[in-house]
């Protein structure tokens, strides 16, 4: 029997298990193995949507329209609540492109990502996304910010989340410098108390050593609405793990989230 046929047995014992609704998507990079669960049932967005916002700011930068290292000069009317820490610095600080999506992504910062939704334009995001093949997924709103007459929600399938990380751990997201650039930044994310709630600690006793699993990965979050989703790496092996969830509470879903991955990891290391 092949991991991922160990895995699958333990996914759908999971499957079982869990409250709410799900849209999961798990794939061995390697063998292309899925596990799928609604893979194709919207969900709000949340911070997921940041991903491909990330993708358009690289590929503009790419075309040559914008430079990462341009610098925007935050204003007291861009700060917005939520996530992230640019709410709480002082107007007139200027901070590059990249920094912006640096914080965008590992700290989930709202502000960050509407200065970079207004220096994009959203339709420049629809097309990154249409690009990307996300046809299941739309964006229409910058975060903290909904308009009286909104034209839509912003929303994603969990199988547009998993192309997307497969473009980008394959390096076909932009180009291969670009996608890696990206995955380091999702490697360095701040918010880990979902997929690796359950995971070892990567700290270990000796200076240097290889650490068990990394992962580069987004969440979201809203009431009843807890997401995570990337790219799961253990040893020489790396998988995608896309996990949306609606309906349960937080520690609910957080639970659902932490053993997901767990169970990846425990197969994947010969634990189970």
């Amino acid at each position: 029997m092949s991991l991922f046929q160990m895995l699958t047995q333990k996914l759908d014992d999971w499957k079982t298990g869990v409250a709410g609704t799900w849209g999961v998507w798990i794939e061995d990079l390697h063998t292309e193995q899925r596990w799928i669960w609604n893979e194709a049932k919207t969900f709000y967005s949340a911070s997921i949507i940041k991903v491909p916002i990330m993708i358009a700011v690289y590929r503009q930068a790419d075309r040559g329209a914008l430079e990462l290292s341009r610098e925007v000069i935050l204003r007291k009317e861009d700060q917005v609540g939520g996530s992230g820490v640019l709410q709480h610095l002082t107007p007139g600080t200027r901070f590059t492109v990249k920094d912006l999506v640096t914080l965008m992504i590992i700290q989930s910062d709202n502000t960050a990502t509407n200065l970079l939704i207004d220096l994009l334009g959203k339709n420049v995001i629809r097309e990154t996304m249409n690009e990307l093949g996300m046809t299941g997924s739309t964006f229409y709103n910058k975060l903290m910010i909904l308009p009286a007459n909104p034209e839509g929600i912003n929303q994603i399938t969990a199988e547009d989340m998993a192309r997307v990380y497969k473009a980008l751990a394959t390096g076909k997201a932009i180009s291969w410098h670009a996608s890696q650039e990206m995955v380091q930044i999702l490697k360095k994310q701040q918010l880990n108390d979902c997929f690796p709630y359950f995971l070892p600690s990567k700290n270990t006793e000796i200076v240097g050593s290889i650490p068990p699993y990394e992962m580069a990965h987004k969440t979201g979050m809203v009431t009843r609405i807890l997401h995570d989703s990337g790219i799961f790496y253990i040893g020489s092996r790396a998988l995608i793990l896309v996990a949306l969830s609606e309906g349960l509470n937080y520690h609910e879903a957080q639970k659902g989230l932490g053993e997901l991955a767990r169970l990846v990891f425990d197969v994947y290391t010969g634990q189970e």
